[in-house]
């Protein structure tokens, strides 16, 4: 984002643990719904977080403090729902719905990502550990990132050690990620390797500044199965 506006909105986010992972102008094939008043929005901004930069902000929060369930949904929606009203946006939140919205279509039209075997989106810069958590819909052109000149990574990468990786064998080319097969592998024993981070992602070679530590990972695990 370019102008003293983007450059406080970049500040904002940057404070709270989040980022700008690009934007673009919807068009009417983008799904991307009405802003309350029932307007077309005119610029949608891709806001996320990486695996290092969102933890230490989460565990100073009170969400993290009071102990309630989805601490980390929580401290999205209310951050980012004061910074959208700051910067006169709407927010959209991934977690909340139905209706659901279509938040991997949306990066790939930001440009810069790839569909990965793990199912998630892998970035040109942040490889696979860049989590999508609310756009901002403004109902003015605002300025966004250009977008990305190519892909993400897997589009290129031949070895897919991602794969090879995965100790329950969930990956495949043709199949995708067997969720079930992941859950009952990591079922077996909080011991295994795999609590402390995805195997399969950490063996992704793009990205390795911006992993989640052992900590981050293991609360993001206990949130997947459930505990």
């Amino acid at each position: 984002m370019n102008g003293p506006a983007a450059a406080e909105l970049e500040k904002d986010l940057a404070a709270a643990g989040f980022l700008c992972l690009g934007g673009f102008s919807p068009g009417k094939d983008s799904d991307v719904p009405a802003l309350s008043g029932g307007t077309r929005p005119q610029t949608l901004l891709l806001i996320g977080s990486t695996g290092p930069s969102i933890w230490p902000c989460l565990v100073e929060s009170p969400e993290w403090a009071d102990g309630a369930d989805d601490p980390l949904d929580r401290y999205t929606a209310r951050v980012l729902g004061v910074l959208a009203r700051k910067h006169a946006c709407e927010p959209l939140f991934p977690f909340q719905g139905p209706p659901y919205h279509p938040f991997q279509k949306w990066a790939q039209a930001c440009g810069g990502f790839s569909q990965s075997p793990m199912g998630v989106l892998a970035h040109q810069v942040f490889g696979p550990w860049a989590g999508f958590r609310a756009v901002f819909l403004s109902s003015q052109p605002l300025d966004t990132p250009p977008a990305a000149e190519r892909s993400g990574p897997c589009d290129t990468c031949l070895d897919k050690p991602c794969i090879a990786a995965c100790p329950a064998n969930a990956l495949s080319l043709t199949g995708g990620y067997d969720v079930p097969r992941c859950r009952d592998h990591l079922a077996r024993s909080r011991a295994l390797d795999c609590w402390s981070g995805c195997l399969a992602r950490r063996a992704c070679p793009v990205g390795t500044p911006h992993r989640q530590d052992p900590a981050t990972a293991r609360f993001h695990m206990d949130s997947f199965i459930g505990l």
